[in-house]
């Protein structure tokens, strides 16, 4: 069974930073893409980062400059690094992948169980 699995949450106050990390597990043939999508209490899920295969990455406006996503490749893993972490930033974070079981397989999505940030004032 194909599936991701997050760590790195937890509560950090203003200013400081978290990292993320999301493995997928099981057999795949390739990862396409992997990023994390962030909701907060009463409002939509929205990008946070994601990076293709080709390394093409794309930001959520308020993440730029503040948080890197990065991956390894031989891990399955991916990587979010948050910095200047700010009370806004509140919210459980999804990991998503985007992979191909077969050579000849669709592609599907896979989602994560979320990982809680907090960020204290």
């Amino acid at each position: 069974q194909v599936q991701l699995v997050e760590s790195g949450g937890g509560l950090v106050q203003a200013g400081g930073s978290l990292r993320l990390s999301c493995v997928v597990s099981g057999s795949i043939f390739t990862i396409n893409a992997m990023g994390w999508y962030r909701q907060a209490p009463g409002k939509q899920r929205e990008l946070v980062a994601r990076l293709t295969s080709v390394g093409s990455t794309n930001y959520g406006d308020s993440m730029k400059g503040r948080f890197t996503i990065s991956r390894d490749n031989a891990k399955n893993t991916a990587y979010l690094q948050m910095n200047s972490l700010k009370p806004e930033d509140t919210a459980v974070y999804y990991c998503n992948a985007v992979v191909r079981l077969r050579p000849t397989s669709s592609e599907y999505q896979l989602w994560g169980q979320g990982t809680q940030v907090t960020v204290s004032s």
